[in-house]
Parts: C-alpha cells; sequence; structure tokens
C-alpha cells in the first residue's frame, strides 16, 4: 500500500494573482511512514516547532517586525517571543485607531498565519525548510508527481476541464500507473490511497472527480490500484501533508522566480523511467526550457 500526499500552490483562477498553478502528489510506501514521519518531527523539535504545521510560503517571509527589534537575532528565543508579541498589538492597536479596516484585517491575517514561527530569525527559518527539504531529497522509497499548469498557456475555451480538475487528472493518473509499474512480476499488486488537505471546496469536487475516474478512468489511464476517493485531513495534523506543501510551492517558485535551492532537493524524488522524467509535467508552451521540460525529453 502506498500513500499519496497531494496539495496544491498558486490559484487556479484565471488569471489569479499567480502565473501558474501547481498540484503535487508526495508517495510513500506505507512501511515506511513511520520513519519518514519520525524524521520531519526531529527537524521540527530543533526548531520548536513541535506540533506546528510547516506551511512553507509563511515560513520564508521577512517579517517586518524582527528588522525592527534591536538585535533580534541575539535574543533568545523566549525573549523574541516577547518582543514581537509586544510590537503586533501596539501595531493592531494603531490600526483599529486609524481605522482602515482593509489593513487591519490584512495584517491580522499575516500575524495569525506567522505566530507559530516568530521565535526564529529569517536565517533560522530558511535553515529548517532546508533541512526538511533535504529530508525529503534522501527519500529514495519517495515518488514525486505533480502537474504544473502555466495559466498564460492554458486556453479555458479549448480546454477540457478547469485548471485544477486537469491537474488533478494528472496527478492521479501517474500515481496510478507508478503502481502499476512497480508490481511485483510475480502477481503481486500495489495500491494506492490519496491523502489531499481538508478543504471544503476541493473535497466535494475531488470526490466526485474521483468517483468518476473509478468508473471510466481518466483520459490516459484505468483507475485499478487506487483505492476509494481521496482521504481529507487537517494539514496542522498530519506532517507528511505538509511535505506536499513544501513540494507544491518548491515547484512553483522554481517556474515563477528560478528559485532553485529547494526545487533541486525534491526534484531529486520526481518519478522517473529510464532517466525521463514522467511524474512531472510543465503544461506550458513547447519551447520551455525548465528542468522540467528538458526531463521530458530525456532519451
Amino acid at each position: 500500500m502506498y500513500l499519496c500526499y497531494v496539495d496544491e500552490s498558486g490559484t487556479p483562477d484565471i488569471p489569479g494573482n499567480t502565473s501558474h498553478f501547481i498540484l503535487a502528489g508526495i508517495s510513500i510506501p506505507i512501511w515506511h511512514w513511520k520513519s519518514a514521519d519520525y524524521e520531519i518531527t526531529a527537524i521540527k523539535r530543533r526548531y520548536g516547532l513541535d506540533e506546528v504545521e510547516i506551511h512553507t510560503a509563511w515560513l520564508l517571509r521577512k517579517y517586518l517586525e524582527q528588522t525592527r527589534i534591536n538585535n533580534f537575532n541575539k535574543l533568545s528565543r523566549e525573549k523574541r517571543l516577547s518582543e514581537v508579541h509586544r510590537y503586533r498589538n501596539r501595531e493592531l492597536l494603531r490600526l483599529q485607531k486609524s481605522n482602515n479596516v482593509r489593513a487591519y484585517g490584512q495584517v491580522k491575517k499575516n500575524y495569525r498565519k506567522t505566530q507559530a514561527y516568530i521565535h526564529l530569525t529569517l536565517e533560522e527559518r530558511r535553515n529548517f525548510v532546508a533541512q526538511v527539504a533535504d529530508c525529503v531529497s534522501n527519500w529514495g522509497f519517495a515518488r514525486l508527481f505533480a502537474e504544473c499548469v502555466d495559466k498564460l498557456h492554458f486556453d479555458p475555451q479549448r480546454a477540457q476541464s478547469p485548471v485544477d480538475e486537469q491537474a488533478f487528472e494528472q496527478v492521479i493518473s501517474r500515481f496510478e500507473q507508478y503502481l502499476q509499474n512497480t508490481s511485483d512480476s510475480n502477481g503481486q499488486r500495489n495500491y494506492g490511497l490519496v491523502v489531499h488537505d481538508n478543504n471544503e471546496t476541493v473535497k466535494r469536487k475531488h470526490t466526485q472527480l474521483m468517483r468518476e475516474f473509478l468508473r471510466k478512468g481518466t483520459l490516459w489511464t484505468r483507475i485499478e490500484r487506487i483505492n476509494e476517493t481521496p482521504l481529507f485531513v487537517d494539514s496542522q495534523l498530519t506532517s507528511m501533508v505538509q511535505i506536499a506543501d513544501l513540494c507544491s510551492y518548491s515547484l512553483r517558485r522554481y517556474l515563477e522566480n528560478g528559485e532553485t535551492m529547494l526545487f533541486n532537493k525534491i526534484y531529486a524524488r520526481a518519478d522517473r523511467i529510464r532517466g525521463t522524467t514522467v511524474g512531472i509535467r510543465h503544461f506550458t508552451d513547447a519551447g520551455c526550457e525548465c528542468l522540467i521540460c528538458k526531463g521530458h525529453r530525456t532519451d
């Protein structure tokens, strides 16, 4: 049995506020799940992030208040917490008095999303994410599947389905093919289960799509090895969904900004057959020279 943890990065809306939409799934054999989870937990513990969700995009942001606190990097973690809390409370009060409802709401959201990480400096947060990515890179048992849709290349009038539905069908098809390709020649069949971050809108759509795939197959393959509709879980409580978040973020930042540090680590886990990258596709112009597109053209 293989568990494929799925998460997304960017928005499927066209045009939306990102040029790409990424849906990524990382597959882990169930007999390796415990050791993989233990490794991630150990890294979290070193940074005081026990029981904290890894949300890569929020972790890697610059926190303005940290730059405005004297000698922040030299303070203890407890003192950093105290100073950041004091600064943030003061800033929220100032925005309330200014009657700038929009700014107040946005800042309050930013503070809520980053609350768990404020005891770490930007360098420490970058090191933490890099160590998690290194860990994933060394999981020889794991395979990465992803559909990376360049929305500037995507034509809604010609497409058979919306961006997010196309991405889901692609990831499911590749996971199915992997399960078939790795089954034992003596008749031992591999099976899989898809585990997704719990989002009410996505839950309804992907459950219905999966029912269709189980009944009719996808455009590329019959679905015979993936059991049931996706299992939806709280990403705050499931480290492996957080790893899928890291993977999808790394792919999008590479394609949109050329950032390779995280990409090179997680791309090592892309499913390949005889040197050709089959697990990840960049849906874009035929002349693209990114590493993903080049990997597809390798003999």
